[in-house]
């Protein structure tokens, strides 16, 4: 009867710690291939229960019965533990009960906006239409549902890997709904409504699940200082804070410059450390990662990818970068920056930040934008483990 008891317990306390535990940043918990684990747990949590349960109704009844008052209380005592833990692991310590969604999602004009314009943004604009999220917002909630130019789309963010990304959210051409799940490897992690399975913040691939091997359509994000980002987009839009989250927000209030309130968020100033930044790149089948620290030494740096000549460049405010193919209808170009222009060796041509070429020979055309991610060195390497190195 003894065993039955310790069995009992074991499954009823391992199975409710195991379900958050694998999905939450507990120490070690990150690091190994766990998922499909955790997804079986957390699909068969209620079977789990019950199993401990029917083990344990016999032993306690008989317990309860004829044994001591010590063994009353020390079974009362686990007994009540378990519920305890029950209500800390699924209503204190899981994801979607730490983090919410906006309660009032504002927005509004840039001379309106009460958002400092050296604030980092995410940018996206779609069928003619601009708008900025706020980093420090979209860092809280993780991820933002939104319409842009008619179209609704999936703004997300993950300030442990310290990933910006963008979907549709649409499964098989379906509109769906997503709530914060945990994470894993560090990465925010969503849940689908429908199926209940899980999806990778930084790629939009559902890792587990029924619809594991699906990923949701990305769209290009851009990440800059809102002032630069305004430069660009005068008319666009910017999301305001919600007031009911004014203490959330005021936790990353320095996430933007790498000083984050844990070791989960803060940046490693050493170049290839795992908190270090990097500038992460993939185009086509190959990915390439940037070191943050040489961006800013030099403001441009020039690779080849693909047979094709690029550029990464910094602008001056030493926070917004943008990634281009060196390439004009005519040819390559030779593009050296200078007073926050890139500018045609060859051909004294001018491109603005946003790639247009806004005088000499090659005005009117606009350089290949090249999909480009700040986040950290940890992140670009676990999502994408083939990556090449600049040194």
């Amino acid at each position: 009867m003894r065993l039955s008891l310790i069995i009992g317990f074991l499954i009823l306390f391992l199975s409710e710690i195991l379900k958050v535990y694998f999905i939450m940043p507990f120490p070690g918990s990150q690091q190994a291939d766990t998922i499909d684990l955790a997804y079986f747990i957390h699909q068969y949590i209620g079977y789990f229960r019950a199993i401990g349960l029917l083990i344990l109704i016999y032993p306690l009844w008989k317990s309860f019965s004829n044994g001591s008052k010590l063994t009353k209380f020390v079974l009362g005592g686990f007994t009540l533990l378990w519920l305890g833990v029950i209500y800390m692991f699924n209503f204190q310590l899981t994801a979607d009960h730490m983090f919410y969604q906006p309660k009032n999602k504002t927005f509004t004009n840039g001379k309106d906006s009460k958002i400092a314009k050296d604030k980092l943004v995410i940018g996206v604009v779609h069928n003619g239409q601009a708008k900025a999220y706020p980093i420090q917002l979209i860092g809280y909630h993780h991820q933002v549902i939104d319409t842009v130019g008619g179209t609704p789309m999936m703004i997300t963010y993950c300030t442990v890997c310290r990933t910006g990304r963008v979907y549709l959210p649409f499964v098989n051409g379906k509109f769906e709904q997503f709530r914060l799940v945990g994470m894993d490897h560090f990465n925010a992690m969503f849940e689908d409504q429908t199926t209940g399975s899980w999806w990778q913040q930084a790629t939009g691939e559902a890792i587990t699940g029924k619809l594991k091997g699906l990923n949701l359509p990305s769209v290009s994000s851009e990440q800059m200082s809102l002032s630069a980002w305004l430069q660009i987009h005068p008319n666009s839009l910017v999301m305001q804070p919600d007031p009911e989250f004014k203490e959330q927000y005021a936790g990353l209030k320095n996430y933007d410059s790498g000083k984050g309130k844990s070791n989960l968020t803060t940046r490693d100033s050493l170049s290839w450390k795992p908190k270090s930044w990097v500038i992460g790149i993939l185009m086509g089948k190959t990915a390439k990662a940037y070191d943050w620290n040489q961006l800013v030494k030099d403001q441009i740096i020039y690779d080849t990818l693909e047979k094709s000549n690029i550029v990464v460049v910094l602008e001056n405010d030493k926070k917004s970068f943008h990634a281009f193919k060196s390439e004009s209808p005519f040819g390559p170009l030779k593009l050296v920056l200078k007073n926050n222009q890139l500018i045609d060796s060859q051909s004294d041509a001018v491109w603005n930040m946003d790639g247009k070429c806004i005088a000499g020979k090659y005005e009117g055309s606009s350089l290949p934008k090249i999909e480009a991610y700040q986040e950290f060195w940890h992140s670009w390497k676990t999502f994408q483990p083939n990556t090449l190195v600049m040194q």
